[in-house]
Parts: C-alpha cells; structure tokens; sequence
C-alpha cells in the first residue's frame, strides 16, 4: 500500500521537481550525488508515487551523444568552380556550414536516458558570419547535424551586385527582443538555474526569423546572439519530423520540438535548409510556422560538383547493392534487356516489334498515355531474360542539386525484368503469393545526398515500393571505406539499409508483405558499374542521355486479376477472431501489389524534378 496523504513521504511527493532537486543536492553535476538522488525517486516510484513528474522526465547529468564522423577520410575532391569549398553564395547572402556544437540543455527520461533530445549552441563562427539559430537532435544517435550561419556579401563585381537590395535595408539584422515560447523550470522558485529556456527572435518588419534560441536560464539571450534575415531571402519551411514530445502535467498543451524542411524541394526549388528547429506549446496543423529558411537567388549553383568532381564522388561512395541469396529475379543492363528479345507494343496491334541495344526505335517524349508498352520475349529467350543478368548491371545515375544548391542528390536508378510476387506473413506463417506483386520491368533507385559545403555524405535514401526512408549517415552500414550497403528485397527488389525480414503492413502485429534481405554473391558494385545517364544542371551537350531514358511509357504490360481471390484463401484459413484484423491490413496493400502492371521509367518518376517521398 502506498504511503497515506499525511505523511512525510506523500508531502516531498507533491513538492516541485526542480525544488526537491536542490534541496538534496546543489552540484547536479556531481554525478555520483546525482545517482543517488535517481536511485531515490525510483524507489518511490516503486511505491506508487506519481508526482516526481519532473524527475521522471528530466535527467540533467546523463552522457551526451558521441561526435559521428564517417568511417574513412575525405579525398581530395578535384578542382572545380566552388564544390566542397566549404562557403556557398546565395545571392546577397553567403553562407557556411556549422557543425560544432556546444552543448546547452538535455531532456532526458530517467528510465532511458536515450531518450529526449539535446539542444546546442553553434560555436566556431568566423567573423562576418552570425548565427541564424540553435541546433537540435534526439540523444538516441551520434551528434551529428549542421546549422548555417550567414554573411553579407559585399557588391565588389557585376556578379554580386545583381543580387545587391535596391533599398535600405540590410540582408541581416538584430532582432529587437525575445518572446519565451516555453521553460521547463517552475515560475515560483527564485533560482531556476539549469531549467531549459526556448526564446523565439522577434524581428523588426520585413524580416524574419530563422531558428529559436536556448538557455539554461532566466534572463533573455543577448541581441547580438542571432540575425534575423530580410523578407525577400527566405522561403517558407514546413516540420519534418518531431524530435521531442513533453507531455507537462502543468501545460494543457505538450511542448513539441521539430525539425524543419523547405515547403518546396526538388531539383528546380530554391528552398535552403537552415539546420534549426522550431518548437512550440501551442502549435497546430496549418498554422504557419514563426520560422522560414533560406532561399538561393545564385541561378548558377556554382556549388554543384562538375563532371569530374561527380565521378570522384560516385568512385568514393557508390554503395554496394546486395541482392537476396534467393532471389531469382536478379538485375540487368538495359540494352542486355533490350537485345536480348524485349518487345515494344502498340495498343490495338497483335505483334510486337523488336527493339534495339540503345533503344532507338522507342517511342520518345510525351507522357505514359498508355498507346505504348514493353513485354518480354515472345519466344523461349523469355525464360532467360526474365531472370536477369547480374554480370551486366550498372546502376544508372542522375545527379540534380537539393535544398537551394546546398546539396547534390546522386540518384541511382537499378533496372530488373522482372519483379517476382510477394510473399504475405501473418504472425509465424508465411504465405507464397503466386501473383501478387508480379509485374515485367522494375525500376527501383536510392538516393546519396551528399553536401556542396565540404562533399560529406549526409544521408541515403532507400526507395521502397509506394514509399521510401532517408537514412542519415550514422546509420547506415559501410563494407569499405565510405561505401554503404544497399539491401535489396526478394523479388521485390526495394532498398533497406539493414539485412532482415522488412514487413511493409503492420509491424506490431506482424502482418503484411514480407521484403526479405541479406548478403550474398548477388551483388553490384554501382562505384564501378555505373553510367552517367543526367546531369541537367551541368548544361546541354555534358551528359548525353541514352535514347531509352526518353521513353516515357510503361515497361511491361498491365494485366489486371482479381487480386482478392488470393487474399480470400488465406484469410479463411486463419482464426475468426483476427480475420477482420487481417483483412483490413490487406485493404492497404499498394496497388502495384493488387495488379500485374509494369512501371514507367525513371523520367516519368516525381522524383525525378521533386524531392524524395519520405
């Protein structure tokens, strides 16, 4: 039984977290007192008592994350017009890319101390250059993160006077106060020391701010702390992903901290990523947010790598893809697909027409209207094309500029005739589809997003079916040097960045589409096996495109079957009591999954000008 309402015990219950936290000990970084102290409220937790809510939450003392970097050194990237140059100009603005940190705050779950997040105070910044705001990120990964900082540039040439305000008013300004968004210190106590503080700059009209200020105080951050940014140099940014939810008793609304991201991305977009975060008590959908990034007016992206720098890039990081040691369906060249007795259909004709090496006599331009479609040979090669051939596959590559020009997308496009059909788990049992998720053609990508400041590798993404994940770089797997690995699924060929049994459905439950990967002697080396197929940015006549990158119609026919003839079969074999779970799993099930339908090619992708679906 817990203790009665009177007692000692239940009285130093209903006392203020940071209240007791000071009383039993006035170093908190004294952590050998500190363990006592943890020690302590988890023994009255195990007594019943709720009100340590603070204790429960915050852990000041806990380690902080570790620095990521990645596994091998840098090259030398070669020379080139401002790649890796670690300054990107974006009109009146220059900006660089700060990744020291110094560390601020934590939030952190006394029975986890993994989880919650720390905030971090940018240092290191060259004269001329100011913050834009504070960094954040879960204390659940290596620290590992940027935030800019920017510069004006001063109008010495024709090139940056173009850019030069006509007005009065600078690119950069102070902001004129602080507004507190949230404190997780208690009001009534005269020394809140150690509490966390989110201060949000108030800008002067026609300027706006672009990242929050922390401190583990009371009194507002300095005004020379950081630089709001004039209306026309910024965009409009959207929440990526949240980095800490903080349910406070004393709060009817959770405190919330996300990352941001611009509204528009994708290769023609001119939104740039500042690196901060916003946060807020009160934040709902569809509000704009009090924060915006930064926008790059340079049309020339000098800091896109030039042919040769991306060549070094894709030799240093081109992953290497490994496909399943059971896989059937392996991967081949296009023109080894081609000529070896692919056939180009037209819809109201019987017979095919056979295509060549280079894909010369597709049909080229216009949009997938569904006149025009690719099969497998009509002949006995078909039980030999549709199989692949893994000793002539090469990752076909388009480079395109991310975020402003601030980053280079390497997008590596791998093509197989055939996808096989899937595989359904539910719970311990597996069922081979014979249909179901089988289609001719199958053009699967990831993506290296690498950054223009120094030519690090930032993140992968990993496409998978209807879907996709970014993986940033700290969690990826590496086989040699700075080369990652791409695990390919089983007949459905979608990229993990892990081995395992992958189940696209419902986790928990343990229901859906199984996309199994593992090592083998599969595999494609796409640093050496790769072609250049784009590269728009780099102006015409650099990277010439393959005739069949301009067909923009389906590679495989579409046969329409009655998918649910399948699903019905197993779901009267299982348990009544979790049929209707199973059912409506399988109601979600992608459409590419339900239907024998071959893809269109990579140029009809959003993806191909848009960003990633994430």
């Amino acid at each position: 039984m817990g203790p009665s309402l009177s007692s000692p015990l239940s009285k130093l219950q209903q006392t203020p977290y940071n209240l007791i936290r000071k009383q039993i000990f006035r170093r908190p970084q004294d952590k050998k007192i500190w363990n006592i102290f943890r020690s302590f409220t988890r023994t009255l937790e195990m007594f019943g008592c709720k009100c340590f809510y603070w204790s429960r939450i915050y852990d000041l003392s806990s380690p902080e994350p570790e620095p990521f970097s990645l596994p091998g050194s840098l090259p030398r990237w070669p020379e080139g017009q401002g790649f890796a140059s670690r300054r990107i100009c974006l009109g009146e603005l220059e900006v660089i890319q700060i990744t020291k940190f110094e560390s601020v705050w934590s939030s952190r779950l006394l029975n986890d101390s993994r989880k919650g997040a720390t905030f971090y105070k940018p240092i290191g910044i060259p004269d001329g250059f100011f913050s834009l705001g504070y960094y954040c990120q879960p204390n659940d990964q290596p620290l590992r993160g940027f935030v800019l900082a920017a510069g004006e540039l001063v109008p010495s040439d024709e090139k940056t006077r173009k850019f030069c305000h006509t007005g009065d008013s600078p690119a950069l300004t102070k902001p004129i106060d602080y507004t507190l968004v949230w404190s997780s210190g208690d009001w009534d106590d005269d020394n809140n020391d150690g509490c966390g503080y989110f201060w949000l700059p108030q800008a002067p009209e026609g300027f706006k701010a672009l990242g929050h200020v922390v401190t583990n105080n009371p009194g507002k951050p300095s005004l020379e702390e950081v630089r709001c940014v004039r209306a026309d140099l910024i965009e409009t940014c959207e929440l990526n992903s949240l980095i800490l939810n903080i349910k406070s008793k004393s709060s009817k609304f959770p405190f919330r901290v996300w990352k941001t991201r611009p509204c528009h991305r994708g290769m023609l977009c001119k939104g740039v990523s500042v690196g901060t975060f916003f946060c807020s008590s009160y934040w709902s959908s569809g509000n704009e947010l009090d924060v915006a990034c930064l926008k790059n007016l340079d049309s020339s992206l000098h800091a896109m790598p030039n042919l040769e720098q991306v060549h070094a890039l894709i030799k240093h990081y081109g992953p290497t893809v490994f496909f399943h040691p059971d896989e059937l369906y392996l991967p081949s060249s296009v023109p080894w697909f081609l000529k070896n007795g692919a056939l180009l259909y037209r819809k109201g004709e019987k017979d095919g027409e056979a295509i060549d090496a280079r894909g010369s006599n597709l049909p080229d331009g216009g949009t997938n209207d569904g006149e025009y479609w690719i099969d497998l040979p009509d002949d006995d090669r078909i039980s030999t094309v549709k199989y692949g051939n893994i000793e002539s596959a090469e990752l076909y590559v388009h480079v395109k500029p991310a975020l402003g020009g601030t980053f280079t997308d390497i997008v590596m496009w791998v093509f197989c005739p055939f996808n096989g059909p899937a595989t359904i788990k539910i719970g311990a049992l597996d069922f081979a589809l014979t249909k179901i998720g089988q289609h001719v053609g199958d053009w699967e990508h990831f993506t290296l997003r690498v950054s223009n400041f120094t030519g690090e590798l930032w993140s992968i993404y990993f496409s998978q079916h209807s879907g996709g994940e970014w993986v940033d770089a700290w969690n990826l797997e590496f086989i040699e040097g700075n080369k990652a690995i791409i695990y390919s699924s089983r007949h459905g060929h979608a990229s993990f960045p892990h081995p395992g049994d992958c189940i696209q459905g419902s986790e928990k439950l343990g229901i859906g589409i199984r996309n199994d990967t593992a090592r083998s002697n599969f595999y494609v080396d796409s640093s050496i096996k790769y072609q250049i197929v784009a590269a728009e940015y780099l102006g015409d006549g650099i990277v010439t495109e393959p005739c069949w990158l301009q067909y923009m119609r389906k590679w495989g026919p579409t046969i329409v079957y009655n998918s649910r003839s399948e699903l019905e079969k197993i779901i009267s074999i299982l348990p009544v009591m979790i049929r209707h779970s199973v059912k409506n799993i399988f109601d979600k099930i992608p459409m590419e999954l339900s239907r024998e339908e071959g893809p269109t090619g990579p140029k009809e992708k959003n993806n191909w000008v848009g960003d990633e679906r994430a």
